[in-house]
């Protein structure tokens, strides 16, 4: 005779998620990361075991204010809240206590050299800062908001992206700046200047559409005077991947932090569903991006991680979110298959890599970048490179929600 079981299906799936979680525990406690995970602990757990300071990430000879680790940053924040994981808050933790000493003052920071890439890394200290209580990150969060009262501008209203490139803007800078915007108007400033935050991708979205393809153009010199800006609109020669994802990432993180009821809330939703819409179109069968997004398999040309990595994030945020239709997740779901079976690589630990990694890409600066085709193919691509694990980990825990 059988037996009846004497446990609920409660707390049978209680009992399997403790013992799991144990799993997980176990295999990291002996240095190898077990496969059972999901893809974005994995990946988080392999960033810790090669740098066990996030200061350390890329190989960084000393700790440094950084927008990259910001972003990795924020990321690691993500799965923390997902997780309750505290190796995940610790890992946070130590590095705001290493850039930003106890009076508040951030690590290599000049507010007058006007870098919107310096604002990135701050959009983490709002949730340290809850956590701590420690006044060091409010005083850094100020610090920051400060540097976007002086800002400089284009004539029309658009931050530039750096003091060193003046009336440029460039997609990047979206993302640099106004989710960090976003949040610290709706969190300290009872929303007062979300019509400033809705401006910068207005911004970017008269001057950058190209309107035959949907894309968007890398940047935009309002004074059309970088050999790179084409003398009539000014925007720079090709479509960069990591751009449009910069700009997709900042779209779907700022609606976060706009009201329904807000004006603007709508025109960011469809500035949304058009680029999506444009980005989808370029997806190569293999599911990936490349570098080059309209350019296929021109030579040269490569399916790139981060890009890749980025528009996943968006399309499965947006539908997440319900902003864009359903079927971008399964768009979202194929890049994100096409990621890990492709380009990423697994140790006999369980450490994963990511490969196919634009290490940097920019426009003008010494030596001098053209924003040709030629220019974006040959920028170094590197493994492990931090553009490819703070937008994977976004990516994979929005596909797996």
């Amino acid at each position: 005779m059988i037996k009846k079981s004497h446990f609920s299906f409660a707390q049978i799936m209680l009992i399997s998620m403790m013992l799991f979680s144990l799993n997980a525990l176990l295999a990291q406690s002996s240095n190898t990361i077990s496969k059972d995970l999901k893809w974005s602990e994995r990946m988080a757990l392999s960033v810790i075991k090669r740098a066990p300071q996030a200061w350390q990430v890329d190989n960084n000879e000393k700790p440094k204010w950084d927008y990259k680790l910001g972003l990795l940053m924020t990321s690691f924040e993500k799965l923390y809240q997902k997780t309750n994981n505290p190796i995940y808050a610790d890992y946070i933790k130590a590095y705001g206590e290493t850039v930003i000493n106890p009076s508040g003052e951030i690590m290599n920071y000049k507010l007058e050299d006007y870098n919107i890439d310096y604002v990135n890394p701050g959009k983490f200290l709002f949730d340290l800062y809850k956590r701590t209580n420690d006044n060091r990150y409010l005083t850094a969060i100020q610090t920051l908001r400060k540097q976007l009262e002086t800002h400089p501008r284009t004539n029309s209203g658009g931050f530039w992206h750096k003091k060193i490139y003046p009336y440029q803007m460039w997609l990047d800078g979206l993302y640099m700046g106004t989710p960090f915007y976003a949040r610290y108007t709706v969190e300290f400033d009872n929303g007062k200047d979300l019509d400033d935050v809705a401006k910068q991708f207005e911004q970017i979205h008269l001057h950058t559409l190209d309107k035959k393809t949907g894309l968007l153009f890398h940047a935009w010199d309002e004074s059309k005077q970088m050999p790179w800006a084409n003398k009539e609109t000014g925007v720079s020669p090709n479509f960069w991947s990591r751009s449009i994802g910069w700009y997709m990432m900042a779209l779907v993180d700022v609606l976060d932090y706009m009201p329904k009821e807000h004006p603007k809330r709508k025109e960011l939703i469809q500035y949304l569903n058009d680029i999506s819409k444009a980005v989808a179109k370029y997806q190569d069968k293999s599911g990936l991006w490349y570098q080059v997004t309209d350019a296929g398999n021109k030579e040269g040309n490569y399916l790139e991680a981060s890009g890749s990595e980025m528009f996943v994030y968006a399309f499965a945020k947006g539908v997440n979110k319900g902003y864009l239709p359903a079927k971008y997740k399964k768009i979202a779901q194929k890049g994100f298959n096409a990621i890990t079976e492709k380009l990423i690589k697994v140790d006999a630990d369980g450490e994963i890599h990511i490969t196919q990694v634009c290490a940097s890409a920019g426009l003008g600066g010494n030596p001098y970048r053209d924003g040709s085709f030629e220019y974006y193919i040959k920028e170094k691509i590197k493994i492990d490179n931090s553009h490819g694990l703070g937008p994977f980990i976004l990516a994979a825990l929005e596909v797996e929600k």
